[in-house]
């Protein structure tokens, strides 16, 4: 029996589902750190009495600031599921992009969005 090529319609099926999960709770994370750092929650100190201390107000700065970041990276995170859903349309799902052999479908299960095949991954590390 020759090796698969690509995973079956029904497999893709399953990653589908896995990644549109995966997907929606990614996104309202995203909205979540989004809404703190731009404060749509209301509670912020600029309402407050100008008598907050200085310590206090450069904390929440940094906090804005680690949610930006967060939100930026989980951006990435999203972008990267989507581009894993149009590979699943295009049926390249679960191909490594170096080696074209199929990534393991318990890498995948971890790692929905991978492209590269975990030898692959720890090559290009070193």
């Amino acid at each position: 029996m020759s090796e698969k090529t690509r995973y079956s319609d029904e497999e893709l099926q399953e990653f589908k589902q896995l990644i549109l999960e995966k997907l929606a709770k990614a996104q309202r994370d995203y909205e979540l750190l989004k809404a703190d750092v731009t404060n749509t929650d209301g509670n912020d100190i600029a309402d407050t009495s100008p008598t907050f201390k200085v310590l206090e107000e450069g904390a929440s700065t940094l906090s804005k600031e680690e949610s930006g970041r967060l939100a930026q990276r989980q951006m990435k995170f999203i972008q990267h599921l989507q581009a894993a859903l149009v590979r699943i349309e295009n049926k390249t799902y679960g191909i490594c992009r170096e080696t074209g052999k199929l990534i393991p479908k318990e890498r995948l299960r971890a790692v929905p969005h991978a492209t590269l095949s975990i030898d692959i991954k720890n090559q290009t590390k070193k």
